[in-house]
């Protein structure tokens, strides 16, 4: 796909949503870069973030900063503090818990119609935010900008839950920065290990308005492009041979590749710890990502976990 039919691939369809994008948080940019780059992957510029605390409100800066891996559909966010402000306050104390991912967003189209439905279903969200951050484009420098509905911290025990739509697609998605060595093209799936999976699969199917469907290793939400799988600790242990480093810990990601044997020899090269499972390789990550990372074929997609 060329740079344009990439970035409107991102936006859903009205009154659906999608995996947008999933977030570490980590204690330090550089470690998680050097450890991503022997990992095959291409990093986005670190980019200080700012953003406005309400819509007519002054442009402030959030304290944070990240690199991004951008995919053909979808991207991964490492996200790191950079000053002492309450979103910093935020990232220390969820990467005290672990490091890893903490942040899941849903792609949509019309956060307006989410935030009311956050609110029918007694989520009591947060305001709508203007988010932005400076880009370097091919041509010099542009920016990003975002929506982003949330709840406050706590309302969903797992991490900073949220929904984002995407303004600038084609600032984001740009061809230099969706190519990678290992062959990675998409994320899709999110993985949350809970103490009670379908009291979670439950809560996350009126948070996002989807249905739920059982499956051998527990529940999926499945979105328009990308699913939810909701696990339980005792799954992790005895399929996965993983001690949850907390309940609840958003595990990690689903990623599609187009080339497993090139993936792979990064994933060997990086050090990683894998497992060749069912047509899938699962990978935990290095600590200074936390987590783990189950890849499998971009033409064969991962219903059930293996």
């Amino acid at each position: 796909m060329n740079t344009d039919d990439i970035a409107r691939a991102q936006i859903p369809a009205p009154g659906e949503l999608t995996l947008d994008h999933i977030a570490h948080f980590v204690p330090g940019i550089s470690a998680a870069s050097t450890a991503l780059e022997r990992l095959g992957y291409t990093l986005t510029p670190f980019s200080p973030q700012s953003h406005r605390l309400t819509p007519e409100g002054p442009l402030v800066a959030a304290g944070t900063g990240n690199r991004c891996v951008m995919l053909e559909r979808g991207y991964l966010e490492f996200l790191t503090p950079t000053a002492d402000t309450p979103l910093a306050s935020q990232l220390r104390i969820a990467i005290d818990r672990y490091v890893g991912v903490h942040l899941v967003a849903f792609g949509t189209s019309a956060p307006d119609r989410d935030f009311e439905r956050l609110e029918r279903e007694r989520y009591n969200p947060l305001p709508p935010v203007a988010l932005q951050r400076p880009i370097d484009t091919a041509d010099g420098s542009g920016t990003a900008r975002f929506t982003v509905v949330r709840v406050a911290p706590g309302t969903m025990a797992e991490g900073r839950i949220q929904y984002c739509e995407q303004h600038t697609p084609e600032l984001l998605w740009q061809s230099r920065w969706t190519q990678h060595r290992n062959t990675v093209t998409a994320l899709t799936g999110v993985i949350l290990c809970v103490a009670d999976v379908r009291e979670a699969a439950e809560r996350y199917a009126r948070y996002t308005g989807l249905e739920t469907v059982e499956t051998q290793t527990g529940w999926r939400i499945a979105t328009a492009h990308g699913a939810v799988h909701c696990v339980s600790a005792d799954t992790v242990r005895q399929r996965w041979r993983i001690e949850p480093p907390s309940l609840p810990w958003i595990a990690g990601s689903v990623l599609a590749v187009r080339d497993p044997d090139v993936l792979a020899t990064y994933v060997q090269n990086a050090g990683c710890p894998a497992w060749p499972v069912g047509g899938t390789l699962r990978a935990q990550l290095p600590p200074v990502l936390g987590g783990i990372a189950i890849f499998h074929r971009a033409d064969a997609p991962v219903g059930e976990l293996p």
